[in-house]
């Protein structure tokens, strides 16, 4: 591809924070581009999806993960976009047919903040806004005594809202790619110790349809082999605990040179029961590891009775 010029057109949601990782994930591709002597240009192609549009439904009423993907993975399916750019916590297990994964770039960082005070300092019976079913479980297991609410809109609405709230909870990763202001709240990072994070979370998702050599070649320029290593464990995991389950449920990877550490929860949607279990295997053996724990959890841990709960 030496010395051409090639133009991609990239599906993306509408918010600040999905046009930001598109525009990053366009920089990516252009520098890698002038390393190879092409010139890449990126258009932005952007879907309005119901889940954007319908505030008022919870996302584990929606479907869970998957509603932010679904309509931008049909524009690249039916040809109106070249690839799709995701935040990866939002991927659901599995890919449709026709497409790939291209490319997982650098990941953020990817804890998550409690925003408007520490765990610690909120109240008995604190409120806490969230729209995560994993969130919510996690801060029961270690608070009880608090109480929660739904929470649903884009970050700027959402920080809008936090005054309403003795806290609310975010995604760091999002804080740090629009450069917020934070200095005047109260910020909590929680540690994956206290909060697991979602599957991917931090991470970006690249999707391209499978016979588009060219796309596919310049995406593979932007892939970060160690963060693409965590997040295939961390999606096997996923991926293992079935489509069918919508229960709390979260992993995070990290590599160590030749070695992986992955480790995953799964919950009831109370926050009585946690179920957590790490492993550290061979780089390898990383979407190996991310199933066999979830078969851990689920056959050994005790976890296939919440199923039924």
């Amino acid at each position: 591809m030496a010395d051409q010029a090639v133009h991609l057109r990239a599906a993306t949601r509408g918010s600040a924070l999905a046009l930001w990782q598109t525009d990053h994930v366009a920089g990516l591709l252009a520098a890698a581009g002038r390393q190879r002597g092409v010139e890449v240009t990126v258009e932005k192609v952007v879907v309005e999806t119901v889940a954007d549009a319908r505030l008022d439904i919870p996302i584990w009423e929606m479907g869970g993960k998957g509603v932010f993907v679904k309509e931008v993975q049909a524009a690249v399916l039916d040809g109106r976009a070249d690839l799709a750019v995701h935040s990866g916590k939002d991927l659901p297990a599995l890919t449709p047919d026709d497409l790939v994964v291209a490319a997982v770039p650098e990941r953020a960082d990817p804890r998550d903040l409690l925003v408007g005070s520490t765990l610690d300092g909120l109240p008995v019976g604190g409120l806490v806004a969230t729209g995560s079913v994993r969130r919510r479980a996690q801060l029961a297991w270690r608070r009880p005594d608090l109480t929660f609410t739904g929470l649903r809109g884009n970050i700027a609405t959402r920080l809008a809202k936090a005054g309403d709230f003795d806290a609310i909870v975010m995604a760091a990763a999002a804080v740090e790619r629009l450069a917020l202001d934070m200095s005047d709240r109260v910020v909590e990072v929680l540690e994956p110790s206290v909060m697991l994070p979602q599957v991917a979370q931090g991470a970006l998702a690249v999707e391209c349809r499978g016979g588009d050599d060219v796309a596919r070649e310049l995406l593979g320029a932007i892939e970060h082999p160690p963060s693409r290593l965590a997040v295939d464990a961390e999606r096997a995991f996923l991926a293992e605990l079935g489509g069918d389950c919508d229960l709390p449920a979260g992993a995070f990877a990290t590599v160590d040179g030749d070695e992986l550490a992955v480790e995953g929860l799964l919950a009831s949607m109370d926050g009585h029961v946690v179920l957590r279990e790490r492993r550290r295997v061979p780089v390898a053996d990383a979407e190996e590891a991310g199933r066999a724990l979830a078969r851990f959890l689920l056959d050994d841990a005790g976890g296939a009775s919440l199923l039924d709960r």
